[in-house]
């Protein structure tokens, strides 16, 4: 495996600059994802599709390169996008799989020399997942048809973030001491401040630079419409990012209102229904 290349330190120009300096480097996944792989790779014939999802679904670094992996190899004549992990592999086949996916670069080799930057890389990477499980809680609620996607869009929602942590952690670092220093500031702001871009439109560019699934795209775009699905992802967010640290947060009120609504559930019950999702 070639040597990763250095920390970047000072940020791109630009949106395509950004983009450009991503595609140039192999994004890591996590640990327990690597071993994971090796476990079943050892034994490939009694994997199927579902139990490799299963073993991918935690991780939305490992869940970007496969999709992103896919959707480069898709054929010009595909009249669908493949958009969930578990189709991603069913279309790839098991030994293709695990022919590309095997020996993977992880973020605790890669961030080794800087605990401070995986910790907080941990960090996004809990939320992430505490925000998937919302999202697909309220998705299976509303009985919507693409709860798998919308449970995808959640965990991939601060992706830009972790590819931050990943690739620039003094500029990550910088962003989360300006934020702390400064708690009036809007994220927008000091994103563009230190980065030249906003992490949701890089996000969003990386994303259609990547060719990954429409819908996908879509329903990660916290500027579309406020359709249900939309709203379902925001909520989960917002839900994950208020109670990170306890059930007192001052904001968590309005996110149950507005869960609420999405719902059609009173208050107690949603209440109720967001403590089960979080156990």
């Amino acid at each position: 495996m070639p040597p990763a290349p250095p920390f970047l330190s000072n940020a791109p120009a630009d949106v395509a600059a950004w983009i450009a300096c991503f595609q140039q480097r192999e994004t890591p996944v996590f640990a327990s994802t690597a071993r994971a792989i090796a476990d079943l790779g050892a034994n490939e014939d009694a994997v199927d599709a579902n139990m490799l999802s299963e073993a991918l679904s935690n991780d939305p670094l490992m869940v970007l390169k496969l999709l992103r992996h896919v959707a480069e190899r898709r054929s010009a004549r595909a009249v669908t996008d493949v958009e969930t992990v578990t189709a991603a592999i069913v279309l790839m086949g098991i030994p293709p799989f695990f022919r590309a996916f095997s020996d993977q670069p992880t973020v605790e080799d890669r961030l080794a020399s800087d605990p401070l930057a995986l910790e907080g890389l941990q960090t996004v990477l809990l939320r992430a997942n505490r925000a998937a499980q919302f999202a697909l809680g309220f998705a299976v609620h509303r009985l919507d048809h693409d709860a798998a996607v919308i449970h995808e869009a959640a965990l991939l929602h601060d992706f830009a973030e972790m590819l931050l942590w990943v690739h620039a952690p003094a500029l990550a670092r910088n962003i989360a001491l300006r934020q702390r220093a400064e708690p009036t500031l809007r994220s927008a702001d000091v994103q563009r401040q230190l980065l030249n871009v906003t992490l949701s439109d890089l996000q969003q560019a990386l994303m259609k630079a990547w060719r990954l699934p429409e819908l996908l795209v879509r329903i990660s775009d916290d500027q579309a419409s406020t359709s249900p699905q939309v709203r379902n992802v925001q909520l989960a967010i917002r839900v994950a990012r208020h109670s990170a640290r306890g059930w007192d947060n001052p904001a968590l009120p309005d996110d149950i209102a507005d869960i609420a609504q999405l719902l059609n559930m009173s208050h107690d019950p949603t209440l109720q229904l967001l403590h089960e999702i979080d156990s």
